[in-house]
């Protein structure tokens, strides 16, 4: 089977033709998705995953949910030790709890659906137009390149910032009710952390900076969230919100920090601990 094919058993080629890059449906896909990045720094790419194939998308990754990796924690937004010295008043000082929970890469099928198509080159492509990139890679990092994130009833995924600029994500099965993606466009930059705004949204008192989106199962999210202040918040009745996440990079090999990665799924692997030490920094944020 050819990659065309590949891909369009997953997701709906005939609403977005990703099996035919530089022609006129890719294209146009492509410019809207840039626009919408550009003005808010999120789009929405509604049922990419075939609707036919919504019900098996949201079994299988039920099916590996019990797999994730539980541990309520006290954090703050910048992901940092929350016994970091910081000045008074200073967003990073404050804090919540963190009771979200993910599933590493390594528990995932390499037949699921979320597993097809974060490999897919021809996805890869189309990704990687979308961000105005040459092209991305997957990371070398074997737990956190492709995840599956689970917010159980009660539990909320906190303010926070992604250490990658851009993410890619795809609601697979959605709470009864709750669960609402809520972010700040652009709230930083590289250069200007803008804590007095961060600090706003986390006391309450910033609403006029918050936008909110409802996901469907499907849909799939485009997102810079290294500069906008994001959450899902709390999740209520009896269904969690599961999300997989495809974690791409501009360089390849990329792999996470030992504490990150341990934070995040519990244990770190012999890769991590030699690749510890060599991240390169894309600013100079806090986190």
């Amino acid at each position: 089977m050819g990659a065309a094919e590949a891909l369009a058993q997953v997701a709906d080629t005939e609403r977005y033709p990703l099996a035919e890059p530089g022609g006129a449906g890719w294209n146009a896909v492509v410019s809207r998705t840039r626009d919408e990045l550009a003005k808010s720094g999120c789009c929405v790419l509604p049922d990419f995953i075939r609707p036919a194939l919504q019900d098996a998308l949201r079994a299988e990754c039920a099916e590996i949910a019990p797999s994730a990796h539980y541990d309520v924690e006290t954090v703050n937004a910048y992901n940092i030790d929350v016994d970091t010295p910081l000045p008074d008043g200073h967003p990073g000082r404050i804090t919540v709890e963190r009771g979200n929970a993910f599933v590493a890469r390594d528990r995932i099928p390499a037949d699921s659906i979320v597993h097809r198509l974060y490999s897919s080159g021809l996805f890869q492509r189309f990704v990687a137009s979308c961000f105005g990139l040459p092209r991305v890679h997957e990371l070398g990092d074997p737990l956190s390149g492709l995840c599956l994130n689970v917010v159980k009833p009660g539990m909320e995924h906190p303010w926070h910032f992604d250490t990658n600029e851009f993410t890619v994500s795809l609601l697979t099965q959605e709470p009864d009710d709750g669960g609402v993606f809520e972010y700040c466009p652009n709230i930083r930059t590289a250069e200007r952390e803008n804590f007095g705004d961060v600090r706003d949204v986390l006391t309450g008192r910033g609403g006029r900076l918050v936008r909110r989106l409802t996901l469907r199962p499907g849909d799939l999210q485009l997102f810079k969230g290294r500069y906008s202040l994001h959450r899902v918040s709390t999740v209520q009745g009896d269904t969690a919100r599961h999300t997989a996440i495809f974690a791409y990079s501009e360089r390849p090999g990329v792999i996470g920090s030992v504490a990150r990665t341990r934070q995040l799924f519990g244990r770190v692997l012999p890769e991590h601990l030699a690749a510890e030490g060599r991240a390169v920094r894309v600013d100079q944020l806090l986190d």
